[in-house]
């Protein structure tokens, strides 16, 4: 299996935010499906670099999942459900590289 992160963008209208509910069933369908590996909301930071000039941080992104999946085409049908997608917001889905 590999693992995916699904970053949830802050694109999802005002009228279909904070559904509660939704997430819950979304969670409970990844948990039932083996491949939940955690997640968060993301709150806000900074950019820190040693060299270089600091950019502002990555606004759009306001959550991530973990998942676990054969293929991104796999990982890519995990996001039916999510509250976000079926808003119409953006889920960037990104393979995490394997360190063995």
């Amino acid at each position: 299996m590999n693992h995916y992160i699904f970053f949830m963008h802050d694109d999802v209208p005002n009228d279909h935010r904070r559904q509660d509910d939704a997430w819950n069933a979304y969670f409970a369908k990844l948990r039932g499906a083996g491949v939940f590996e955690g997640g968060s909301a993301i709150g806000d930071g900074i950019c820190a670099s040693k060299s270089a000039a600091l950019p502002t941080i990555s606004r759009q992104i306001a959550g991530y999942i973990r998942i676990r999946a054969e293929n991104l085409d796999a990982a890519r049908e995990l996001v039916i459900g999510n509250p976000v997608y079926e808003a119409g917001g953006t889920v960037e889905i990104r393979e995490l590289p394997r360190t063995e």
